[in-house]
């Protein structure tokens, strides 16, 4: 009879909710909204960009919140800016990570086959690093397509891929082959160098990234 009850008295709000790009981005809609107290049931949509929610008792402005809470916008609007979100710190965080194993496959591959296979090429230390970020710019694409691939379809999880934050993937491959010259003079793997590498490719983006993500919503992990 409860359950009843909160049925017959649920009303039905409309969102139009911008920054949603994939299954991923709907389901965070979705969960952020079906937490609010009162809340019965939320249907999102990420290709119509819109939320239907069934509720009893809960304020548009509050489901808005919820919504602006986790990094996308409603009506146009988003959550003002800030640097204090945990949690947006903790998911940028994780999309960086992802995104440094795919150019460092390609980054790495690129200067451990100029160093020990191809000796005799003739390239400079420049041209084996601007090969090193392009190839690193194509993995991590691959890597995001295929990671898209459980929530999407190829092509729209190439999409999304390509789609996602150059800016990031440029300054990325910008700071770990910057520290590899500072360290070692050249386009050169050593042991002692990965990690600094890393960590400078890690750090560089990752508040744009956060940025991103705060602001605008743009995350599809």
């Amino acid at each position: 009879m409860p359950n009843a009850l909160v049925i017959i008295m649920a009303e039905t709000v409309r969102l139009d909710v911008g920054g949603m790009t994939c299954d991923g981005c709907s389901n965070r809609v979705k969960e952020s909204l079906e937490a609010l107290s009162g809340v019965v049931s939320a249907d999102v949509s990420h290709e119509d960009g819109v939320a239907e929610i069934s509720h009893s008792g809960v304020s548009r402005d509050d489901l808005s919140t919820a919504v602006r809470s986790v990094g996308y916008t409603v009506d146009g609007q988003g959550e003002d800016f800030h640097w204090r979100d945990s949690a947006v710190w903790w998911q940028s965080a994780n999309n960086t990570k992802w995104c440094l194993i795919g150019c460092s496959i390609g980054d790495f591959g690129t200067i451990a086959a100029f160093q020990f296979i191809f000796t005799d090429s003739g390239w400079s230390a420049m041209m084996i690093m601007a090969l090193a970020m392009f190839n690193g710019i194509m993995t991590s694409i691959a890597l995001e397509t295929f990671i898209l691939l459980s929530q999407m379809p190829l092509y729209e999880a190439f999409r999304v891929a390509i789609g996602m934050s150059l800016i990031s993937m440029i300054s990325m491959e910008a700071a770990m082959n910057v520290t590899d010259f500072v360290l070692t003079g050249g386009a050169k793997l050593t042991w002692w160098v990965i990690l600094p590498m890393l960590i400078a490719g890690f750090l560089t983006p990752w508040p744009y990234n956060y940025w991103r993500l705060k602001k605008f919503g743009v995350a599809c992990h």
